[in-house]
């Protein structure tokens, strides 16, 4: 993401991330389709995590960027992911985690399968 606002949620979604024990597999994996901000394993599932983040709610809550396009979009980059590293085989999901700014601090939501393959 090219913003300052958007790196730093970057960062803020990782460690929440390691916190939570996801092993981080790819940061920003960039791919000819477009790119995935995190790609991670919760047990035995490979997590596509989209991170939204907004310095305040006046253009709605960060999960509403996450239109059906951009869904669609996650989806094939997703399968590009899965084949390109063999994993055709493993459990997926879609995560986002949206951030944003409150009082200084990053306020996050993590919707765990947030939308159907």
């Amino acid at each position: 993401m090219g913003t300052e606002v958007g790196r730093e949620g970057e960062a803020v979604a990782l460690r929440y991330l390691k916190k939570k024990r996801y092993r981080i597999l790819e940061t920003n994996y960039r791919t000819p389709l477009g790119e995935i901000d995190i790609v991670a394993r919760d047990g035995d599932t490979v997590v596509f995590v989209e991170v939204k983040t907004r310095s305040s709610l006046v253009f709605g809550h960060p999960f509403e960027a996450v239109t059906r396009q951009k869904r669609e979009r996650m989806k094939r980059l997703a399968l590009y992911y899965m084949k390109v590293n063999g994993l055709l085989d493993e459990r997926g999901r879609f995560d986002v985690i949206a951030l944003y700014l409150k009082d200084g601090a990053y306020r996050v939501q993590h919707f765990v399968d947030a939308f159907e393959v």
